[in-house]
């Protein structure tokens, strides 16, 4: 990490402001029965990084992901993306508004082609209200929405399929399907829940620079990683979250020292040596 890193210099404590938050989070809290997976007080994500969203089994991390992103309903608290709100609108909207995840489990639609699956993530088709169906605009438009299809199937190096049916990809394959399905959208913000999780090793890098080049590319992206050699490969900023609240903050290289954050994966006082 060098010094003219952007986030070189910002504290590493909770819910301190942020160079440039393009996404802010405040007073969320979700919970199911007695369990409060999700109370989060304060959290700003950077702009045009990659923050990696770590913690135990249970942390509350996916649930925070769904909140973000339409899939669920928090029970208090607003969040914010580019300073306008989010909160109690459906998945389709947020994405529409420029935030777009995806699952450990991919979505891919197995009974449509490669092709097919990236044409459903188009957005504002003319197809789809009856000026544009009635004049035919749809047409010049299908024409532009395969052809971005391609460029980034090609991106993916997944060009070769595009006749396939998803459902005979491998999981790497799905992966990077739907990451390439996605960027469809053109979003700001990428969410990845554990973009690794049952990848192949041979596909592993080849995903990593894929992440790194949505970053390169201007994008914001947010992961969720349970590698932390991974983590500590790609991230600009580490949030970590244990039994729903954030506990700590900061570059990979402190968050790997951190005590609070041993204490949460390990247990209470693990590595005495620790700082």
């Amino acid at each position: 990490m060098n010094a003219e890193h952007p986030m070189a210099g910002v504290p590493a404590q909770p819910g301190v402001p942020k160079p440039d938050p393009v996404l802010v989070a405040n007073g969320l809290q979700r919970s199911f029965g007695g369990l409060r997976a999700v109370d989060v007080d304060h959290l700003e994500i950077p702009r045009h990084t990659i923050t990696s969203l770590i913690g135990p089994n249970g942390a509350g991390k996916t649930t925070l992901f769904n909140l973000f992103t339409g899939f669920d309903e928090a029970d208090e608290g607003d969040w914010h993306l580019n300073g306008g709100p989010l909160a109690g609108i459906s998945a389709y909207q947020v994405a529409r508004k420029g935030m777009v995840r995806t699952f450990q489990l991919t979505k891919s639609l197995a009974r449509l082609t490669v092709m097919d699956n990236m044409l459903v993530a188009t957005k504002d088709h003319p197809g789809e209200n009856l000026w544009g169906a009635i004049t035919g605009g749809w047409k010049t438009t299908e024409a532009a929405n395969r052809e971005r299809a391609v460029e980034l199937l090609a991106r993916f190096g997944l060009e070769h399929m595009t006749d396939e049916f998803a459902g005979g990809l491998s999981g790497g394959q799905r992966k990077l399907l739907e990451m390439a399905r996605a960027l469809m959208m053109e979003p700001e913000v990428v969410m990845l829940d554990e973009p690794m999780a049952g990848v192949n090793p041979a596909l592993t890098q080849s995903l990593l620079t894929h992440i790194t080049g949505l970053r390169d590319d201007g994008k914001t992206v947010i992961f969720v990683e349970h590698d932390m050699d991974v983590v500590q490969e790609i991230s600009d900023w580490v949030v970590v979250m244990a039994q729903g609240k954030i506990i700590a903050e900061g570059l990979p290289g402190d968050i790997a020292r951190n005590r609070a954050v041993i204490d949460a994966y390990l247990g209470q006082h693990h590595g005495e040596a620790a700082s």
